[in-house]
């Protein structure tokens, strides 16, 4: 038994029947030159030999009774392959669209909870004869770098590599655990978690005293929650999903963050930026004020414990300048005033809380505030997520089959209904953004600007090139 962290256990804790807190990773292969070509059940065969590599597939979350701690990860004695993979057909003509349809519609079903948290579906029918494989995998299991990780572990740089390395031993899961076991264990962690109390509050008022000094030195300022405009994308969910995805290249997002002297993640804000500026304004809906983006950052260090090791900073994103320069400049130091507040905070500040969740009361308060849909009736603390995630900088094969494309789509919130996430892949950078449909009927059009963003920051570089910031 291994327990979730609290981070980990909020996102199952948030999840409601509109508020689905899983992720899609999407990785398109060309089979083309793969040993023997593509079949489905040679990649069957190909992902089981390597589940030994991933054991949190093979793993289901239990709670105690009466749910008064966090939940564990055990190994499901029931697991079956046949469960989580399946196969499906891309409507003709295969293209980008029909992929992106069948991934909205992917995402728009909750995960079963009685089973590991996952499913890939095998999307055949693409032009060329490539194939898509779209994997479903709760956010309590894997964060964006966790997620890079486990592509990793199922992936090979050696086409030739087509059998996997065998697994040490045959795995045998033992019985689930019985209702004793989990209330002794759980009275166990009650215990320990209330131990670290006093010097979480000692830790806490050490930082927030670090924060009022480090606010009166002056310099840039994050942005602030619940300061953002209101969009048609700020309001209740429902259950339904639509991703959209698109490719951009990641050397023009590289020059145009060094032409500016900025990080590459402002220079995908600004990006962002221009695109929703132009988006909104095109809808009649452009607000005079800026709009707050939440942007994830991983934590994770070596030997870090649970899926999830990831903090968020709030940036503004200035969608109100007409100037994308300045929006840039705007966004930039923007960042640098959230990263300096997480410093002074440290990386762990909310984790730490995090594990004082009572999951029972929060997930009751959670599906109440979803049901009454009272994300309509209030101002959300930020407008949507952008999330930078970096990939391999190396080709991946699957299976002997090249990887072509990857793309990844993070999940949406009560009154934070936009996610844009990006993960780079070789020479080109892939996002893919989702919404609920009700929302924004016409998201593909919010895809089509970004590339269109990104050349007008290009235009706008200053000349000579500055030093990029580090």
């Amino acid at each position: 038994m291994e327990r979730l962290t609290g981070q980990d256990a909020g996102f199952l804790y948030n999840e409601t029947p509109a508020q689905h807190m899983h992720t899609l990773k999407i990785a398109v292969v060309d089979p083309s030159d793969a040993p023997g070509g593509y079949s489905f059940d040679a990649f069957r065969q190909a992902l089981s030999g390597r589940l030994h590599l991933l054991p949190e597939m093979r793993q289901r979350v239990v709670f105690d009774p009466l749910r008064l701690a966090h939940p564990w990860w055990v190994d499901d004695p029931d697991f079956d392959l046949d469960r989580h993979l399946h196969r499906t057909t891309a409507a003709a003509p295969g293209d980008q669209r029909a992929l992106d349809a069948i991934a909205s519609r992917i995402a728009s079903e909750p995960l079963d909870r009685d089973r590991p948290l996952w499913e890939m579906w095998v999307v055949e029918g693409l032009a060329g004869g490539q194939v898509a494989f779209v994997t479903k995998i709760h956010h309590c299991a894997a964060d964006g770098a966790r997620a890079a990780e486990m592509m990793t572990a199922v992936t090979e740089t050696d086409p030739d590599l087509v059998e996997p390395p065998p697994s040490p031993r045959r795995w045998r899961p033992p019985p689930l655990p019985s209702r004793r076991q989990l209330v002794s264990r759980a009275a166990r962690d009650i215990a320990q978690i209330t131990l670290g109390v006093p010097g979480l509050v000692g830790r806490t008022i050490r930082a927030l005293r670090s924060l009022v000094r480090h606010r009166g030195e002056g310099g840039p300022r994050p942005a602030l929650p619940f300061s953002g405009a209101t969009t048609a994308f700020n309001g209740a969910l429902t259950p339904n999903r639509t991703f959209v995805s698109g490719a951009l290249s990641l050397d023009q997002v590289k020059r145009v963050k060094s032409a500016h002297g900025t990080t590459l993640n402002d220079a995908v804000l600004a990006m962002v930026t221009g695109a929703l500026r132009r988006y909104l304004d095109e809808r009649g809906e452009l607000p005079e004020r800026p709009l707050v983006a939440g942007v994830p950052v991983s934590t994770r260090t070596g030997g870090d414990q649970g899926a999830n090791r990831v903090s968020n900073l709030f940036v503004t994103l200035p969608v109100d300048e007409p100037d994308p320069a300045t929006r840039l400049r705007t966004i930039n130091a923007s960042a640098r005033g959230a990263k300096a507040q997480y410093n002074v905070l440290g990386a762990d500040m909310l984790a730490d809380w995090s594990e004082l969740t009572p999951g029972r009361p929060y997930s009751a308060a959670m599906r109440w505030y979803s049901r009454k849909n009272l994300a309509d009736k209030g101002r959300a603390p930020i407008n949507l997520v952008v999330s930078n995630v970096p990939g391999p900088r190396e080709p991946r094969f699957l299976a002997g089959a090249r990887i072509t494309e990857m793309y990844s789509m993070g999940p949406i919130l009560e009154g934070i209904g936009l996610n844009v996430t990006v993960w780079s892949y070789l020479d080109r950078l892939y996002a893919g953004v989702v919404a609920c449909p009700e929302a924004l009927g016409d998201l593909r059009r919010l895809v089509e600007l970004l590339p269109v963003a990104l050349d007008e920051l290009e235009a706008a570089s200053p000349t000579p090139a500055a030093t990029p910031t580090p």
